[in-house]
């Protein structure tokens, strides 16, 4: 059934117009595919069906992640040590997903990467898409999108941490260089602090994962999810896992993250004094499954934009991926394999699979 759809917004003065990219004539073209039932309701200012929108989307109840200080790896006494490693393990096995406050990076380096954020998705939309900012990486909806459901209503700069130091990427923005060299370095301390913590509560030396993990893979993306009047079941940023290490997210208040915990979606309540972290894929492969990499999407927002920014530690491509334990439950792999695969997954199949694809027959 075809879909009806609306392409004027009579209602909408945003001052950026020109900023946003075409997401609503894409979503439109994908709901005309046959199968696709979504109804559209493009309401103007006189109505109050945007306010209806952000209504349905804000329902769902939202949930405090597991939040840990992490001054207590800086105390003087073992048994304060302990339990904030001991916390970080827990969460990470039983949410894969936790928040810490007191991580070391400065709140006015937060602020300004922000501010800096803002300022280049404020570009026109032919600008971000025709010249070469942040190393050509912007990248906006899901062009490998067959259906409504997968598409994402965002934009995006994938910033690979080898680039970051280079002004030919930078253009015009010239103070967003040194502002995304200092965070990025921030970032990537805090991943490899965290990485070591959990693998010595493995029984494992913190050194293991720093030595394969590679800033030539490592990288940051920069996100904006523009409001989205269409639907509160449009999705920001499609379910997914993250095909890394861990990730580091700086979010703002907005909200709109979910998380797969006990076999339904949960909504995260934003906390503006901390930054949110997830295991990723691989370090559920190297843990034998005792970390989860769990399932994790974003709602788009009826009335509000919302920006966040996440730093990814990967290893090197050659890197092989094997439990640390016996009997291993994934067999080895390369991060460079594990990639292809997903690519391969969801240019046939339209989404990833992921870490199944690895099992071991024993296991399967």
């Amino acid at each position: 059934m075809e879909a009806p759809l609306v392409l004027s917004f009579p209602c909408r003065r945003r001052t950026m117009t020109n900023s946003n990219p075409p997401l609503l004539q894409n979503y439109g073209v994908l709901l005309r595919q046959p199968g696709e039932t979504s109804v559209v309701q493009l309401g103007d200012c006189g109505n109050n069906s945007g306010a209806a929108v952000a209504a349905a989307a804000a329902a769902m109840e939202e949930c405090q992640l597991p939040l840990i200080d992490l001054e207590g790896l800086r105390s003087e006494s073992e048994e304060e040590r302990l339990a904030c490693t001991s916390a970080i393990a827990r969460a990470s096995s039983e949410w894969g997903f936790f928040q810490v406050v007191n991580h070391g990076i400065r709140p006015e380096l937060l602020s300004e990467m922000r501010s800096e954020q803002v300022k280049l998705f404020e570009t026109s939309f032919e600008r971000k898409a025709a010249c070469q900012l942040m190393n050509n990486s912007y990248r906006w909806g899901n062009p490998t999108a067959t259906c409504a459901k997968e598409f994402s209503w965002s934009e995006a700069f994938h910033i690979p941490l080898t680039k970051v130091s280079e002004e030919a990427c930078y253009g015009e923005f010239c103070s967003l260089r040194e502002v995304v060299q200092e965070f990025a370095k921030a970032m990537s301390n805090l991943a490899r602090l965290l990485a070591g913590v959990l693998a010595e509560c493995l029984g494992h030396h913190k050194e293991d994962l720093d030595k394969i993990c590679d800033e030539s893979t490592c990288f940051l993306r920069l996100n904006r999810y523009p409001p989205c009047p269409v639907s509160p079941e449009v999705f920001g940023l499609v379910p997914h896992t993250d095909s890394d290490f861990l990730t580091i997210l700086y979010q703002d208040e907005v909200g709109g993250l979910q998380l797969m915990k006990d076999s339904k979606w949960i909504a995260v309540k934003p906390n503006k004094d901390a930054l949110i972290v997830n295991i990723g894929d691989l370090f559920q492969a190297w843990s034998n499954n005792e970390y989860k990499s769990v399932e994790h999407k974003v709602m788009a927002n009826a009335i509000k934009e919302r920006y966040s920014i996440a730093y990814f530690l990967c290893p090197s491509y050659d890197a092989f991926i094997g439990g640390c334990s016996e009997p291993a439950i994934y067999r080895k792999f390369t991060f460079g394999e594990y990639r292809q695969q997903v690519q391969e997954d969801v240019k046939k199949i339209g989404h990833k699979v992921g870490l199944p694809r690895f099992l071991l027959q024993t296991t399967q």
